[in-house]
């Protein structure tokens, strides 16, 4: 069993924050990262759209498609206008071979409203999470009928940001509804992650790398900061650079007998955290743990 090791393109390219990476391009982004060692990378919104067009620019710098956002707006749509709506997402990961597609439910998230505090993010009780997690496992059930699982991203700012949101989900849906396991995401939101790992071994699918500095986190919840306040200040960083034992991670992957890929996820500013310099900081902290894990890398 082995792992690949991947590599959001964000912090070169920031969707939600474009002024910030403006000095960057999506061509360094990817030509970097296969320099440090990333065989594969996430797909951008500045990236090629169309199927061929975006299988011709991964192949020019030698690089796998390792998944993609996929924004979900099931809490407003129903079933079959949810599947319209990522249907050629869906088609387009299937084409170019993407171990999954990474969806979160953003109808009503406030992840990208930098006027918006995250403590104001929306909240379902545990009925309604379950409720939800019944409806996405339609979606899940045809998605995987096309070949393509779901991960879905426990992610800041929407509803299922907390432990219990992700506990909820994961008992009101079917087991096509695979996880997207962030570690940062999850410590950010007061999780513990590695209980939550622990909990749902069996359903993780795809896992994202990604650190947090804890002083900034606690001073975005104390001085009611929006998620993307967050983001330029520094919350997220690289594995190895803030104050989540990557190890221990890394550990339980190896008795998961997980053979996934292993994503770093981490939007900085660039101008306090240059992406070259810190994306190869993470590389190498991951090389590093999972080599003392027993974990072999593909690639």
């Amino acid at each position: 069993m082995s792992v690949k090791i991947g590599i959001s393109p964000i912090a070169w390219q920031n969707d939600d924050l474009p002024d910030l990476t403006a000095d960057y391009t999506m061509e360094q982004a990817l030509k970097e990262s296969r320099e440090i060692g990333y065989t594969g990378v996430e797909r951008g919104q500045r990236m090629p759209h169309d199927t061929p067009g975006l299988r011709a620019y991964l192949d020019e710098y030698d690089i796998a498609l390792c998944g993609g956002w996929c924004s979900g707006n099931l809490l407003v749509n129903d079933v079959q206008q949810e599947i319209e709506a990522v249907r050629q997402q869906v088609e387009q990961f299937v084409a170019l071979k993407s171990p999954c597609i990474v969806y979160a439910e953003c109808s009503n998230t406030v992840q990208g409203q930098i006027g918006t505090p995250v403590n104001n993010r929306p909240k379902l009780c545990r009925d309604q999470v379950l409720d939800y997690g019944r409806k996405l496992s339609e979606v899940a059930k045809w998605m995987q009928d096309q070949g393509m699982p779901m991960a879905y991203h426990h992610h800041m700012g929407s509803i299922i940001e907390s432990e219990d949101d992700v506990n909820w989900l994961m008992e009101g849906a079917s087991n096509e509804v695979s996880l997207c396991f962030d570690t940062g995401h999850l410590l950010f939101g007061g999780g513990d992650v590695m209980a939550t790992l622990d909990r749902w071994a069996d359903r993780v699918h795809h896992v994202h790398f990604k650190d947090i500095r804890p002083e900034i986190v606690a001073d975005v919840r104390a001085q009611d900061r929006s998620f993307l306040d967050a983001v330029i200040a520094g919350a997220f960083t690289v594995p190895g650079d803030g104050c989540i034992d990557f190890q221990a991670v890394a550990d339980k992957l190896k008795v998961m007998d997980y053979a996934g890929w292993i994503v770093v996820e981490a939007e900085q500013d660039p101008a306090k955290a240059p992406p070259y310099d810190y994306s190869q900081k993470g590389y190498q902290h991951i090389v590093q743990v999972c080599a003392k894990a027993g974990l072999e890398i593909d690639g």
